[in-house]
Parts: structure tokens; C-alpha cells; sequence
């Protein structure tokens, strides 16, 4: 009787062993087959500028959306990057498109603990314009002139600072003024500025609404004519709680590189019409293709350059020491993304 029961204990366990098993297996297959099994919403941080083409066009046409199946994509847009680092620290954001300058503070700031560069996004994109009667003329004229820039701390206003204080030798930058890109073209009509360091396509519509003049792009005080100026980013705990949800959102953001590297005009209504849904304002005709041919779109994150404005930022006091980029790029993702989408020979419709 005892050895009758015992038997029939073995094989009961035996066979719920087995059961567990097939199910752990069974749902660690679901989860690696499934780019947002884990998931049930994605939000994505970007601004409304053309320098964040890839985000505004992965939402607008839904691409986004369909990567990240069943789960959903929650767009959030700011206006500049230390407000977009603010959010994803706090978990409010999981994904975001950034300049290099306030990523590079915040990678500081945590000790390489807080953010992860997955791709680069753009290079160039950055127009110095003055005000038609600031008198200024040529960049060495902006010393002591109000700048405008978008926020205090991003990449423009990196830019800024230090090109007065370094190349122009301006002991006081007080006259750096962090001012909303929506804003400035107003402020330059009525005077209260008279020059401004301007992502596209705030640079264009500057030229448009208020007549200013072009001074220069600013990838002319670059050494090779290229620094980068928009970042993807994700915090290392999302990095490697969801890395399927973020290689799907990379094959998007891959695709639209292509297709803007390829024939930018030809994404030139949808874009439009892209930021006419995000600003409520639609940008004079000309304002948006005249944007797009600043901006050099690509994914290389061009380290050299982040490591360049990491200097910058130390030398006028925004990062506590040197730069370090130890452990913040990890494009590893990214290449996956592209050879999957190189194997499959699909870049997408992109729905013109």
C-alpha cells in the first residue's frame, strides 16, 4: 500500500513538473516572439521641430503605433531638452528625442546611471539670425546683442554661450536669453531681441515672419560642417526591461532616416501637416522645405561631437567635470533594427 502511494505521489509530481515547465517555456517563447508583449503603452518624448522629423512623422502616420502592437503609443512634446531629461527621470517618458547637451548633463549628473543614447537622429539643423535693423552683421557683431535660445541649458544655448565667451571673449553671457521657440519671432518683431540661435524650422520662420538675416548655420563653426543635434534616448532600466519594444520603435526610426536621407521633399506635406497637428499654428508656405534642406538626417550619433559639447558644458559650468561617455551610447539595438529591416527588404510605405 505505501509503495502503491508513493508511486502515485512520484508521478503526480512528476507530471506537474512537466505542466510548469511547458508553461514557463510556453510564455518566455510568447514574450521573446512579441515586441510589446510586456508593454502596454510607450510614450515617446520629441518636440515639434524638424530636427525631430523621425518622432513627428512615426506618430503622425501610425508607423509607431503598428510597431508596438497591442500595445499603444502616448506622444508627449516639449518645447526643449532639459524639460524632455526632466521627464524621463521621473518615468514619465520612456523613449525621447534630445540634443546632445542636456542628455550629456543628465548622463553626468546620474554618473552614467541615468540615460542610454540608443541612435542619433539628426545633424545641423541650427540657424544664427539677426534681427533686419539689430545692426549686426556678421557673428563677431552679436557680442553683447540679446541672443534668444530655447532653453537655458540645451544644445543651443550650449552653442551660444560659449561661442561668445570663447571665440567672442565675453567675460559676462548674461545677454544669452532662454526664450520658447514659439515665442521669439514676436519678440523679435517688437525688438525685445535682436538675434537668435535657432533649431529648424524656428530658424526659417524667424526669416519668414520677421525678416531677420542669416549669419550663419552653426555646422559652419564646426570643423568637418556636421555636429550632431538630435539624439534617441531611454533610460538603461527600460534598455533592458523592454528591449524588443525599443529595437521595433529603432526599425521605425531607421525607416524614416532612410526615406528622409533618400527624398526629404517628397515627406514635405506630411510633415507639414504633422506639425500644423502639434502646434495648432500652421508655418508660412516655404518655411518647412527650407528647414529641411539644413538638416542632415541620420542615425550615427557622431560621438565625437557629443563628446566636443560634453567640453563645452563643463567649461561653462552646466556639468560637474569632464566629460565621460563611458557606457552612454549603446547602439546595439539600433544595428539590430537595421539588419532586420536590411533582411527583409522593407522600408515602408511611409503613407505621402
Amino acid at each position: 500500500m505505501r509503495v502503491a502511494l508513493k508511486t502515485f505521489f512520484v508521478r503526480a509530481l512528476s507530471t506537474c513538473l512537466i505542466s510548469l515547465m511547458a508553461l514557463c517555456l510556453g510564455a518566455g517563447c510568447e514574450k521573446q516572439n512579441s515586441s510589446a508583449a510586456t508593454v502596454s503603452a510607450v510614450r515617446i518624448g520629441y518636440f515639434g521641430n524638424v530636427t525631430h522629423a523621425q518622432a513627428v512623422l512615426g506618430v503622425a502616420s501610425g508607423e509607431f503605433d503598428e510597431a508596438v502592437k497591442p500595445a499603444v503609443i502616448q506622444p508627449k512634446v516639449f518645447n526643449a531638452g532639459p524639460s524632455l531629461i526632466e521627464a524621463l527621470l521621473a518615468g514619465e517618458v520612456d523613449i525621447g528625442y534630445v540634443g546632445p547637451g542636456p542628455a550629456l548633463n543628465a548622463h553626468q549628473k546620474t554618473k552614467g546611471a541615468g540615460i542610454r543614447v540608443v541612435a542619433g537622429g539628426a545633424a545641423n539643423g541650427v540657424l544664427i539670425v539677426a534681427r533686419k535693423d539689430s545692426g549686426i552683421d556678421k557673428l563677431q557683431d552679436l557680442a553683447g546683442k540679446r541672443i534668444a535660445t530655447p532653453q537655458h541649458g540645451n544644445t543651443q544655448d550650449i552653442a551660444a554661450r560659449h561661442f561668445l565667451m570663447y571665440t567672442l571673449h565675453q567675460n559676462d553671457i548674461g545677454n544669452v536669453m532662454p526664450i520658447p521657440n514659439a515665442e521669439q519671432a514676436a519678440m523679435m518683431s517688437r525688438g525685445q531681441i535682436d538675434a537668435a540661435w535657432a533649431p529648424e524650422p524656428w530658424g526659417s520662420l524667424l526669416v519668414s515672419q520677421t525678416g531677420a538675416k542669416v549669419l550663419s548655420e552653426e555646422k559652419d563653426l564646426w570643423p568637418n560642417g556636421q555636429f550632431v543635434l538630435t539624439l534617441v534616448i531611454t533610460t538603461p532600466e527600460y534598455l533592458a526591461k523592454h528591449p524588443d519594444t525599443v529595437r521595433a520603435i529603432l526599425k521605425v526610426h531607421h525607416q524614416w532616416t532612410v526615406r528622409l536621407q533618400d527624398d526629404p521633399q517628397k515627406y514635405l506635406p506630411q510633415l507639414e501637416s504633422a506639425l500644423f497637428a502639434i502646434s495648432g499654428k500652421k508655418l508660412p508656405a516655404g518655411v518647412v522645405g527650407q528647414a529641411l534642406g539644413h538638416v542632415k538626417f541620420t542615425d550615427d550619433p557622431l560621438e565625437s561631437t557629443i563628446a566636443t559639447m560634453g567640453n563645452w558644458a563643463y567649461e561653462l559650468q552646466f556639468a560637474p567635470r569632464p566629460v565621460n561617455l563611458a557606457g552612454l551610447i549603446d547602439t546595439k539595438l539600433l544595428e539590430e533594427a537595421k539588419k532586420e529591416g536590411s533582411r527583409l527588404g522593407v522600408q515602408g510605405s511611409g503613407k505621402p
